[in-house]
């Protein structure tokens, strides 16, 4: 029988059929597990898609993304303002609001898989794990004074913690790399490709997007 795998993807945006392609790259198990960085969903075309897959598959599991939490928060009546790409996917998840509030509520803000840990951003680095506020671990890129820029130094490059960190949110051509950390949205929304970390043998696979639902510019990722 074949070992069962811990297999953890980057953001998937809505990109339903790349996502099912990743797994058929895999040739995904009844045992196998699956964990997403989050951002299930906004920018591309099939969320709703990809909620009820999560939804309905045991394997499948995620941390909430900044965009997840965004649409889950304006569900809740809270004071956000939805950027034009997370109001389009807002509109398309209406008819099945509550129970996708709902699973997105359950959804937690780590996973520990022993050795590894998965966050949607990342990690402040010397904070202790209870101690991390949500917006580092939904938004953290680089630790100046403006936690979402792009510009300055990547938090990853810093962290030096027991776990190595497996996350998202900052897409790149090619999984970002840290001394303990490991980045996997390699921007399969924005027309590049869909990627999975294999944990208990380090290997990656992708798989090409199959269009460009969104610019990598202009809101943040």
């Amino acid at each position: 029988m074949t070992a069962a795998r811990t297999i953890v993807v980057g953001d998937i945006h809505g990109c339903y059929e790349e996502l099912l392609e990743l797994f058929d790259r895999l040739a995904l198990g009844p045992r196998d597990r699956v964990v997403c960085v989050g951002d299930l969903i906004v920018k591309g075309e099939r969320n709703g898609e990809v909620l009820e897959l999560f939804m309905s598959d045991a394997r499948l599991s995620s941390v909430l993304g900044n965009h997840d939490r965004a649409v889950l928060r304006h569900w809740r009546g809270e004071p956000v303002t939805l950027k034009p790409s997370q109001e389009k996917c807002r509109a398309e998840l209406e008819g099945g609001r509550e129970r996708y509030a709902a699973y997105l509520d359950s959804l937690p803000l780590m996973i520990d898989l022993g050795a590894h840990l998965v966050v949607h951003a990342g990690l402040r680095p010397g904070v202790a794990l209870a101690e991390q506020a949500v917006e580092d671990l939904t938004e953290l890129r680089t630790l100046g004074p403006d936690r979402t820029s792009r510009e300055g130094t990547p938090w990853y490059e810093i962290y030096g913690g027991d776990k190595t960190v497996l996350f998202g949110h900052w897409p790149a051509g090619e999984p970002r790399r840290g001394p303990r950390a490991v980045g996997l949205d390699t921007g399969c929304v924005y027309g590049y490709q869909l990627t999975a970390y294999v944990v208990e043998t380090g290997e990656f696979a992708s798989v090409p997007a199959r269009r460009v639902y969104a610019s990598p510019r202009g809101s943040a990722a």
